[in-house]
């Protein structure tokens, strides 16, 4: 079974995702901040991650850049989920690691192309 980490401040978008991959035969891990998430890809290192860009503590952004250094880090597909929708945003987020950009709100269909597109999904 794939691992999924899912990394947002809100529980409701974190109960939506594991609800929608959940659905789609994926083991869920929750983390509320990038600090969590260090923690917990340091216990187990997921196989893909769906990833908040704005969140206190450590921000989405600071996160990737820290988990591409980790060891086995370089491993999980990581799909960017934020409102932040400009190029910039984008550009920057491909940039450090990420392997796609989802933006919100998304459903099972977006999930499911994205991570069709990253292979983690059967086409």
């Amino acid at each position: 079974m794939t691992y999924c980490l899912v990394v947002d401040d809100s529980s409701v978008i974190r109960k939506v995702a594991r609800r929608i991959l959940e659905g789609l035969d994926f083991e869920i891990a929750e983390a509320e901040d990038g600090q969590q998430a260090v923690l917990a890809c340091t216990n187990r290192m997921p196989d893909a991650i769906l990833l908040d860009w704005n969140m206190p503590n450590m921000d989405g952004y600071e996160f990737l850049v820290k988990l591409r250094t980790m060891e086995g880090g370089a491993h999980p597909k990581v799909v960017f989920c934020t409102t932040e929708n400009d190029v910039a945003h984008i550009a920057k987020a491909m940039n450090s690691g990420a392997d796609e950009y989802v933006m919100k709100p998304f459903d099972k269909d977006i999930l499911t192309s994205k991570f069709t597109e990253v292979g983690l999904l059967a086409a």
